[in-house]
């Protein structure tokens, strides 16, 4: 009947079909949009892509393959690797100062053996890494057999190492063993070539061995559980002192293994390397990645993504030609501001999800 209104499409109240809401491509990017801000990374792969877009407008450098190679093998390479070995501690309650001494003695260690001793260059190389495990399970010992807190031992370990490196070496550099070279390039690479990309790629491997470790196997489920619930670990059977003994001597090979990477990548074993420097850079690039101080919550991606970040500021403000005085300043500026905001979008997620 002409005289009688059509039904319209859809319900009363609801947007036309047309509409935003109604949008099939709208309403999936709605849905991936959220998906994205519920992850712990996304606060700071949206700042290190902020970064990225500024240095590459203010300078013609920044994403020439020389600089990026620079960037992510000189730079970011390093904290990466310490970082997920700081990662896995914090996550179990843990914290290590004293990578960045056992970064400087494993080269120094592979130049004795080699040079002195007269150790092939592959198993020395292997005992220098060795090494890093030794140093963790002597962490482990005092932290968790002796219960003595990391903070103490890891420092006085530091301090046993420092001392060691400066001793042993009389504060002088030393020169990479020649038989050493070719199993280098692999390891720590060079300043040109293809080589140049080789720290950043072993880290991208360890990055994605350890995330699958943290967030699919009982290791990184026990990880997690001693660290958010050490009592309740316990009655629940998690051999508690089996995973911090572990993630200590994970710590401690990390170390050893980006110590010899640098030595290589920098052609020199050079005493002043290491230090509580890259220790620091390593655990704040953790923590903006979304790493918690108290245990219980951390994540190896965040960390990589942490690591870019630090990278990004110490080489895109070299480039623009800021000075390395007021650089610390600067960067501490933007750690803050990148934990206001990672702190902001926790709580965003938390309300979220109670709604």
């Amino acid at each position: 009947m002409s005289g009688i209104a059509q039904p319209t499409a859809g319900v009363a109240g609801a947007p036309p079909s047309g509409g935003p809401a109604g949008n099939p491509v709208w309403r999936a990017a709605r849905a991936s949009g959220s998906l994205f801000l519920r992850q712990r990374e996304a606060t700071v792969f949206v700042v290190a892509l902020a970064l990225w877009v500024f240095f590459w407008l203010t300078s013609s450098d920044f994403l020439t393959s020389t600089n990026l190679s620079n960037l992510l093998s000189g730079y970011a390479a390093q904290y990466i690797i310490l970082g997920i070995g700081e990662v896995m501690l914090l996550i179990s309650g843990e914290i290590d100062l004293s990578v960045g001494f056992v970064f400087a003695f494993s080269p120094f260690l592979m130049h004795y053996l080699i040079d002195f001793w007269g150790v092939p260059a592959f198993p020395a190389i292997l005992l220098a890494l060795f090494m890093g495990v030794v140093v963790g399970w002597v962490n482990g010992f005092f932290t968790v057999t002796l219960r003595v807190p990391s903070f103490i031992t890891t420092l006085g370990t530091a301090f046993i190492l420092w001392g060691l490196v400066l001793t042993t070496s009389h504060a002088f550099p030393a020169p990479i063993p020649a038989s050493a070279m070719g199993i280098g390039k692999w390891i720590g690479g060079t300043q040109s070539g293809v080589f140049a990309w080789s720290q950043f790629a072993w880290a991208v491997v360890l990055v994605a061995i350890f995330h699958v470790v943290l967030i699919r196997t009982r290791w990184g489920l026990h990880t997690v559980a001693v660290g958010g619930n050490l009592l309740g670990s316990r009655e629940a059977g998690i051999h508690v002192a089996r995973i911090k003994y572990g993630n200590f001597m994970i710590s401690g090979t990390m170390a050893a293994l980006v110590g010899m990477q640098v030595a290589f990548y920098n052609n020199t074993i050079d005493p002043s390397s290491g230090g509580f420097t890259p220790m620091f850079y390593a655990v704040t690039a953790a923590v903006i990645g979304g790493t918690a101080m108290l245990g219980g919550v951390g994540t190896i991606l965040g960390a990589f993504l942490g690591a870019i970040v630090l990278a990004t500021l110490q080489d895109g403000f070299t480039l623009i030609g800021i000075s390395a005085n007021p650089l610390n300043i600067i960067l501490g500026a933007a750690i803050l501001v990148a934990m206001v905001a990672n702190v902001s979008l926790a709580r965003l997620r938390i309300e979220g999800r109670t709604r």
